[in-house]
């Protein structure tokens, strides 16, 4: 009898499938059962070819060499992780292997990843699809029992191989154009560039900002304060004059509520989570990097199985799902969850209209939790604390709206007018899950927030107890944090004119996808062009530079939109890839052309009076993401120094971390507010100290391994206080 070879895209994955489908037997990469047999890929094990591989000519760098436009792209196995392609190879070629099951990640990246090890080994079998959003073993099993065809998805793949040889064609021609015609290590891309564009252009705002005064006047009440507003309805003043001659005339006056209107106001709960949104949450409130949150939720999809699949761009679930929602809320019904969970339970039907919209949901629906029970004591701090967003997410997104009743005041002092605001809490819905019962919406145009308000009644006198000037200056644009780069790399349609394309980059996933994003921003950062300043991210000079001399094309998210148009329609059969990259071709040979015949300039303005060990050319100093490094300017050389390292200790003045700079017995830690001290002393004080929270973290990893689940009333206890 012949078997079944499934396919997936980790070793993680293929040893739950295995455990699902029976596999118990470990063979040369790959478990075994009678019926089944089960390999891995490590991401890609198959690759585009590198240019050299074309042509020997293309391992030095010239700019005559180019444009490089191949007739045939070619595929290579990756040398790393050769040894696995060989496995999953021999497998492919086995005699009794009656058809192929294609299980890596379901979306256009992991279509390719299995179509190019399929065609790089040569198989022509048949070959069926897993498409499942979550590693539950229900899940798995309920997959394999609706396989579907896999030429049904022969479109995605080439929509993903033509996404690929198009990135090749224009990125690395221009990325060579650049470093060639300017000497630097100079790189570009349809996404990465746009993306540097945008930290740029707010950067220029930011420095080309003029801030002006201007002033509020304030009166307060009996328990409560009002703002000053004109006819048309201004509350700044950018005459301090006219400001101090309004507060002077009120004061001591009588003043009249004129005007009181109460306004019934709900909010629903926030849509379910996708990617970006838990990337933009998780670096606000944790300070995670996107690529960190990403990996934190590979862990809890993959290893844990309590989250579902990570890389979705949907905040909504469809019809199918919901008849698991009762079994997915006792899974979550544990610790800080349990309240919430029940009630959501006991009420009679749980409501979905806030999480359920079948229109938009594509490959994947929204992270939420999994059937899995949960040990939370299993977790990492850090994983708790993406589980925590997700969960409390999920649950608000099944409770009722948040409904409180606003009230509005004008109080009028002769012919000068206030206004005030507050609200009273009826029904604290999924706010009840945030522990926050106001309504905290931004401020408003006069910096007035909403506040508790004594009894009052239309028509009653008050007193104006006081009357104050307010100074402020206006504000720049504040610079992108990593969550407010992924919010504009989302929506980077203010880069477009063309209304059309705007909508087109609307309707998808912008720039980049959920999955390469994060990958995105830090290849930014391991390039040198932008680094990070506490959470704010500044573009460095070579960042800057990068922007005035690429062509205009790569600097717009208009080239991104045209691309996902027609990927796309690809993707649906409406075009032939062939037509596609043929188009690709010509505009690498354009931006090629653009660059060479370029007169602008670049500079290395970071030069140090070093030199290179390797090839002797002077260093340049430059901030990298975890403290200051010497890099060599030459491409082919690549030698780097570590100068100083950004710590996870804190100066136990101002609690800022720790910048450790020096070797061996010199190595000395240093504080922006002047503290110092030895590394050596340093250790003695952490000794001396007791236990600190990562003493306490690995004691509970210990206990962990030796219990199995690590579940102790200790245990429990030490948690709670990492948590603090």
């Amino acid at each position: 009898m012949g078997k079944t070879l499934v396919l997936t895209e980790k070793p993680s994955v293929a040893r739950d499938i295995a455990r699902v489908l029976g596999c118990r037997q470990n063979g040369e990469g790959c478990i075994i059962s009678p019926k089944y047999i089960v390999t891995w890929a490590l991401g890609h094990l198959v690759t585009l070819a590198d240019p050299e591989v074309y042509d020997g000519k293309y391992q030095t760098w010239r700019l005559e060499d180019l444009p490089m436009l191949p007739k045939k792209m070619q595929l290579v196995v990756i040398k790393q992780t050769s040894k696995q392609f060989k496995a999953v190879s021999a497998l492919l070629r086995r005699p009794d292997i009656d058809e192929l099951v294609i299980a890596t990640d379901a979306g256009r990246e992991g279509e390719l990843v299995a179509r190019w090890i399929m065609q790089k080994a040569g198989f022509k079998g048949n070959a069926r699809r897993l498409w499942i959003s979550s590693q539950t073993d229900a899940a798995v099993r309920a997959g394999f029992q609706n396989l579907r065809p896999a030429k049904e998805y022969d479109n995605l793949f080439r929509s993903a191989q033509a996404r690929s040889e198009a990135d090749w064609l224009v990125g690395l021609n221009v990325t060579r154009a650049l470093t060639c015609k300017y000497n630097a290590q100079l790189s570009a891309g349809r996404v990465q560039t746009p993306t540097l564009s945008l930290i740029v252009a707010r950067e220029d705002e930011i420095l080309k900002f003029r801030p002006k005064d201007y002033y509020t006047v304030c009166a307060r009440f009996d328990g409560f304060s009002a703002t000053y507003r004109d006819s048309k309805n201004n509350a700044r003043f950018f005459e301090r004059e006219r400001a101090e001659e309004i507060a002077n005339y009120v004061r001591g006056k009588r003043a009249v509520l004129s005007e009181l209107k109460k306004e019934y106001k709900h909010k629903t709960p926030p849509a379910a989570y996708d990617l970006t949104e838990l990337q933009r949450d998780a670096n606000r409130k944790y300070a995670y990097s996107a690529k960190q949150t990403l990996t934190l939720m590979q862990s809890l999809y993959e290893t844990h199985k309590i989250l579902t699949y990570p890389r979705t761009d949907s905040r909504y679930i469809t019809d199918d799902v919901v008849p698991t929602l009762p079994d997915r809320l006792k899974a979550v019904s544990a610790g800080p969850y349990r309240d919430a969970a029940q009630k959501l339970l006991r009420s009679k039907t749980i409501s979905v209209k806030y999480i359920v919209n079948n229109a938009k949901v594509g490959d994947h629906h929204a992270i939420i939790p999994t059937e899995q029970f949960v040990n939370l004591s299993a977790l990492s701090h850090e994983e708790r604390n993406i589980y925590d967003l997700v969960v409390r997410r999920f649950l608000a997104v099944l409770s009722p709206a948040f409904e409180y009743e606003e009230v509005s005041l004008r109080i009028t002092v002769d012919k000068h007018s206030f206004f005030a605001r507050g609200s009273t809490v009826i029904n604290s819905g999924w706010k009840e899950l945030y522990g926050k019962l106001d309504d905290d919406g931004d401020d408003s145009e006069d910096g007035a927030r909403s506040q508790q308000l004594p009894p009052l009644k239309q028509g009653m006198a008050l007193n104006v107890n006081g009357c104050d000037v307010v100074a402020g200056k206006t504000k720049p644009p504040a610079r992108y944090t990593e969550a407010t780069l992924l919010t504009a790399m989302e929506n980077p349609s203010g880069q477009v004119e063309d209304s059309r394309l705007k909508s087109i980059l609307e309707a998808t996933s912008g720039l980049g996808t959920p999955a390469t994003r994060a990958d995105i921003i830090e290849k930014l950062f391991d390039s040198f062009y932008i680094e990070r300043r506490g959470k704010e991210i500044y573009p460095t000079s070579k960042g800057r530079q990068l922007v005035s001399i690429v062509p205009p094309d790569l600097k717009s998210a208009e080239l991104t939109a045209k691309w996902e148009q027609k990927l796309k329609l690809i993707e649906k059969g409406q075009i032939s890839d062939a037509a596609f990259i043929s188009e690709m071709r010509e505009y690498a040979s354009r931006l090629v052309k653009e660059v060479t015949a370029s007169d602008a300039k670049f500079t290395h303005d970071n030069v140090t009076r070093e030199k290179c060990p390797e090839c002797g050319k002077y260093l340049l100093d430059v901030n990298g993401k975890k403290g200051r490094m010497l890099v060599c300017p030459d491409r082919e050389c690549g030698y780097r120094k570590g100068v100083s390292v950004i710590t996870n200790a804190r100066c136990p003045n101002c609690h800022k971390k720790l910048e450790m700079r020096g070797e061996g017995e010199n190595k000395t830690f240093f504080c922006a507010c002047g503290y110092r001290e030895k590394l050596a002393d340093f250790e003695k004080r952490r000794e001396t100290a007791g236990a600190g929270k990562r003493d306490v973290e690995k004691y509970l990893r210990e206990q962990k391994k030796q219990s199995g689940s690590g579940n102790t009333a200790l245990a429990d206890q030490l948690a709670k206080w990492l948590e603090s």
